[in-house]
């Protein structure tokens, strides 16, 4: 039988360096300082300026990097975020933590991305800020957003979790709005040995207040807390692996590009359709996904290829338990809950061979419906 493929799998890039990775280790636990150590300045320093943005600050995740940009931008109590319902719940949880209220908009029933329309309606004297989220890889259309913002004088956040190096009209995310966050999760297109994440901004004033937010607000000149800080850092050992593994990001997105395009010359199904890629957006693909009318037939039919595919995300955010409370039954947001029933995630990873994408291409195009 052929080998397994997954959607995702960065076990095996980790399998194929893992001496490199070792020695980035050791000399991490050498140098002495595990958390927040000069590991960590290195990386913020060499991601900052590979995203062409001035401040970076480390962190311990992509989420926590959501709550303390949010808390740093002044965003609090009784404030409303508005948020794209098609998304992963650290989003709309981040703004939660922060005592705001999430606001659920939709998204474009063709690129899946946030719905400029859906977030205008939501905008009510509340509304404090707008959350981005440049899902599977490619960016929102920024332009109508910024718009938006400017007219209601909002702020705009960026959610890059899922779209390190994706451009927008040329320029990469993460330096598009007023703040910028990033998750380092294993699976990402860059992704650490476990938790990290960041913060991007052009204001060195919003950076300085995460960087003290993050370690418990302590003043260490004077040995006081000033406020009610986090442990939120993050540690040595994961920035030294991120800052190795960016010299090859260039590289493993363009072999992302190599296989979407494959993808979306090669399937021919009629019953598989696909993400609409705007014209001024150059996506990196840390997901392919896909929708199917019959996704259970679809993902078993997979199975039988020795094919494992995802979903993301079966429950959009609105209509998960924790936010129901927020949601008005008479407000559907129906391109989310359609993605919701159809998306599916296909293998996307750099180091699939070109025999493993001709084996998900022809599993894609034998599929019956």
């Amino acid at each position: 039988m052929n080998k397994k493929l997954f959607f995702s799998n960065p076990k095996e890039a980790f399998r194929q360096n893992i001496e490199q990775f070792l020695d980035v280790i050791r000399q991490t636990v050498w140098n002495g300082e595990l958390c927040d150590g000069p590991e960590v300045k290195s990386f913020e320093k060499a991601f900052a300026k590979w995203c062409g943005v001035s401040c970076c600050s480390g962190v311990d995740s992509g989420t926590d990097a959501l709550f303390l940009g949010m808390k740093a931008l002044g965003i609090g109590q009784g404030d409303e975020v508005i948020v794209p319902a098609n998304t992963f719940c650290a989003t709309p949880m981040a703004v939660k933590y922060n005592q705001a209220v999430p606001v659920f908009c939709d998204c474009d029933a063709n690129t899946w991305e946030i719905l400029p329309c859906s977030v205008e309606r939501c905008i009510t004297q509340k509304t404090k800020a707008i959350i981005c989220v440049h899902m599977y890889g490619q960016s929102c259309e920024m332009e109508p957003i910024l718009q938006i913002a400017k007219e209601y004088d909002l702020l705009v956040i960026e959610d890059c979790a899922q779209a390190h190096g994706a451009l927008y009209r040329g320029k990469k995310v993460g330096g598009l709005a007023d703040l910028a966050c990033f998750s380092f999760y294993p699976t990402k297109n860059l992704g650490a040995g476990g938790l990290a994440g960041c913060v991007l901004t052009e204001d060195v004033s919003v950076k300085e207040m995460i960087d003290h937010l993050k370690s418990f607000a302590l003043d260490r000149q004077t040995g006081d807390h000033t406020q009610i800080g986090y442990n939120m850092r993050m540690d040595s050992i994961q920035a030294a692996l991120l800052e190795y593994k960016l010299q090859f990001l260039d590289a493993d997105n363009h072999r992302r590009k190599e296989i979407a395009k494959a993808y979306y010359d090669q399937i021919h199904n009629p019953r598989i359709r696909f993400q609409t890629v705007c014209s001024v957006c150059d996506p990196v693909w840390h997901l392919f996904c896909i929708a199917v009318n019959d996704r259970d037939r679809f993902m078993a039919h997979m199975q039988e290829s020795n094919i494992i595919c995802g979903i993301h995300y079966p429950v959009p955010c609105h209509l998960q338990r924790a936010f129901r409370d927020l949601h008005d039954s008479a407000n559907s947001l129906p391109n989310s809950e359609y993605l919701s029933e159809h998306c599916v995630s296909i293998p996307m990873y750099p180091t699939m061979t070109d025999e493993d994408v001709a084996r998900v291409v022809d599993a894609c195009n034998r599929f019956g419906g």
